[in-house]
């Protein structure tokens, strides 16, 4: 594996975890991005230490979360601004759907809160030129790639995390503006964890942890 991701664990221990890449690293995750190579998937370890490939073809598998009821597990495309989900009950077992499309930005980590919702990062709003070029011939997105890195498109600087519920509604979008609430000094979330009314975040940039009372 080359691009390990990110975990939910079942109450039974089967670990499903997403591989974001097999193309890339982390390294070189802005590559498997422009480039959209759609390589990413979703495993399973099951607790006799088996492991599955139970997903492919998503545009750079990222964060992963199991619903409340175990009834489905969801894995956040960044590249593709969704959330998929793959249903675990037996009347759906195998199926595969949405639990929500064209997110106002680029999903990353995902988790369920104490509250039973879904909670998904916004680590950055959407891109017009990062979209235009995931649709341009490949020889222009590669050639993109190797472009210096400071004249490569950046992530805005925003705090923005969603939240769902089991039907797909929107029912959280926690958005916080440069000017609110010291917004300006922290950017980029990564990671999220909703436990009892309190929403804390955490970046791939910044050095703390930031909160946020719903």
């Amino acid at each position: 594996m080359k691009f390990c991701n990110n975990a939910a664990i079942a109450r039974d221990g089967t670990v499903w975890f997403s591989d974001s890449s097999t193309r890339y690293g982390i390294d070189r995750w802005k590559d498997d991005f422009v480039q959209d190579t759609r390589t990413g998937r979703l495993l399973r370890l099951d607790p006799d230490g088996t492991v599955s490939v139970v997903l492919t073809g998503l545009a750079f598998a990222n964060g992963v979360a199991l619903a409340a009821d175990e009834s489905y597990v969801a894995v956040a495309e960044t590249g593709a601004r969704t959330v998929v989900r793959h249903w675990l009950t037996e009347e759906r077992r195998g199926m595969r759907d949405k639990l929500c499309t064209d997110l106002p930005g680029y999903p990353d980590n995902i988790a369920r809160g104490s509250d039973g919702l879904i909670w998904v990062t916004i680590a950055s709003p959407t891109d017009p030129v990062v979209e235009r070029l995931q649709r341009a011939p490949m020889a222009l997105r590669r050639a993109v790639t190797r472009v210096p890195a400071r004249l490569q498109p950046k992530p805005k600087r925003t705090v923005r995390v969603q939240a769902y519920d089991d039907t797909g509604a929107l029912v959280h979008d926690v958005d916080v503006r440069p000017d609110d609430h010291g917004g300006a000094g922290y950017h980029m979330v990564t990671g999220v964890r909703e436990f009892d009314g309190r929403v804390w975040m955490g970046s791939l940039h910044e050095p703390a942890i930031a909160v946020y009372a719903l």
